[in-house]
């Protein structure tokens, strides 16, 4: 999990892999952190999950800010979208450690909507360095006006990822932070404010990349998507709003689950909590033999 403060390998590694291996990253292996820790993690080390929840939703707060101040001032767009991810997986622990229904369907609700907007993003940013072989923003400008298709599927992907209402994010930001809002209300606050610097940096990055003057020669001779790349785009961009209209489709689908996962955990936690000495006392008669229990116990 490219977590605050272990994520510096994310970007660097998005940046030198090719467009498919970004993908991979992306919409795959970056999930596999966050469902390691709610499959194996969570459920085997019940007691340490609980004692260590604000220390996580702590850092997991961090990473949101961060990352989303990080990918402000970023030239290059990959590394902007790589960027994005830091604060997008906060937003997925923020949700797994709120220990409750809402927090836990939103982060993996939000898990699939991660893969599918930065897939799609990483995809769109790969396509345009197919044609112009750089992805500085600085050198582009005005692209909507050569390539109206590329710019809806652009607006789509940027949509989802700053989670406008009628798309996919927008359901698993809004359930994270109902989640975390019961479990620690200023950190849910704090989350929030986030989602105001994601939309910040991504429409920023789309104003500057389409909508600038189209005052170089190599972007107005630029061509628009072709066939094969429209049909690469179009489960994404289809995925998108269907998740966004829909989410009952999906979440229906985690309610037992996630029922049974918290009713389990629940259960091994209060009976690990019932076998840890409370006091000063109970922690020193736990060590010592029983004989001496009396005379050497300070209550």
């Amino acid at each position: 999990v490219p977590m605050f403060p272990l994520h510096t390998w994310l970007p660097d590694a998005h940046v030198q892999a090719p467009t498919a291996g970004s993908v991979i990253l992306a919409g795959v292996l970056l999930k596999m952190g966050t469902y390691g820790f709610l499959r194996f993690a969570m459920p085997l080390f019940p007691y340490a999950t609980h004692q260590f929840t604000p220390v996580t939703a702590t850092l997991a707060v961090i990473g949101i800010i961060y990352g989303a101040l990080v990918a402000m001032v970023q030239p290059d767009m990959k590394k902007l979208v790589a960027y994005s991810s830091v604060s997008h997986l906060g937003y997925v622990m923020l949700g797994l450690f709120a220990l409750n229904m809402q927090g836990i369907e939103g982060g993996l609700y939000q898990m699939l909507n991660h893969g599918i907007s930065t897939g799609a993003l990483f995809l769109i940013v790969g396509m345009i360095y197919e044609r112009r072989h750089t992805r500085m923003i600085k050198d582009f400008g005005g692209i909507a006006k050569v390539m109206p298709v590329f710019a809806t599927f652009f607006m789509i992907a940027t949509l989802s990822s700053v989670a406008v209402p009628g798309t996919n994010g927008f359901v698993g930001e809004i359930m994270i932070l109902i989640g975390a809002f019961r479990s620690f209300p200023i950190f849910a606050v704090i989350a929030a404010s986030g989602a105001i610097l994601g939309a910040l940096y991504m429409l920023w990055m789309y104003q500057r990349v389409m909508f600038c003057p189209l005052d170089k020669p190599e972007n107005q001779k630029l061509k628009d998507l072709n066939v094969r790349e429209i049909v690469t785009l179009l489960p994404l961009a289809v995925l998108v709003f269907v998740m966004g209209f829909f989410p009952g489709l999906f979440l229906r689908k985690m309610d037992a689950t996630v029922s049974h996962f918290l009713k389990d955990f629940n259960t091994r936690y209060e009976a690990y909590a019932q076998q840890q000495p409370q006091s000063l006392g109970d922690r020193i008669a736990a060590v010592l033999p029983a004989s001496e229990n009396k005379d050497k116990i300070i209550e």
